[in-house]
């Protein structure tokens, strides 16, 4: 993107009711963001500091987080969790999934993208609510692989 375009799509940006936006194309990122607290990486996050002898249920639930895995936010925008609103929910608590399954929709921009698995596994937990504005990279379901 030239300068001229980025400048287009920061005033087209600030007119929309759009609260973020995010772009990644060959080499290129751009996040704006209208928001007060922005979406901050993971990496950036500061972490506690960590006993130096775990009890044995904290080593327990660590092994089992290790285990699990995340379907997560490939972009910005509104879920939903079920095709329609009168429809069943594509997973919940306990379907097993399979890779390339779709497991919901975003919605950015008017489009309509399909959300499909990357793991085999069964969905332990549903992190996110329908219809709610999710974050790119959020994890939105936890997987137990297998």
């Amino acid at each position: 993107m030239d300068f001229k375009e980025i400048k287009e799509l920061m005033a087209e940006f600030n007119e929309s009711p759009m609260r973020e936006l995010e772009i990644e194309t060959d080499g290129f990122h751009i996040h704006l963001s209208k928001n007060e607290n922005t979406f901050k990486p993971q990496g950036v996050l500061p972490q506690a500091p960590q006993a130096e002898t775990p009890s044995p249920k904290v080593e327990e639930a660590s092994e089992q987080a290790q285990a699990a895995s995340y379907i997560k936010a490939p972009m910005v925008g509104s879920i939903y969790l079920q095709p329609a609103p009168d429809k069943e929910a594509y997973v919940s608590v306990g379907t097993k999934v399979h890779k390339g399954d779709v497991v919901c929709i975003i919605e950015a921009m008017k489009m309509m993208t399909e959300i499909k698995s990357e793991v085999d596994g069964i969905i332990t937990k549903v992190l996110v609510t329908n219809e709610e504005l999710v974050e790119f990279d959020q994890p939105l379901f936890e997987v137990q692989e297998g």
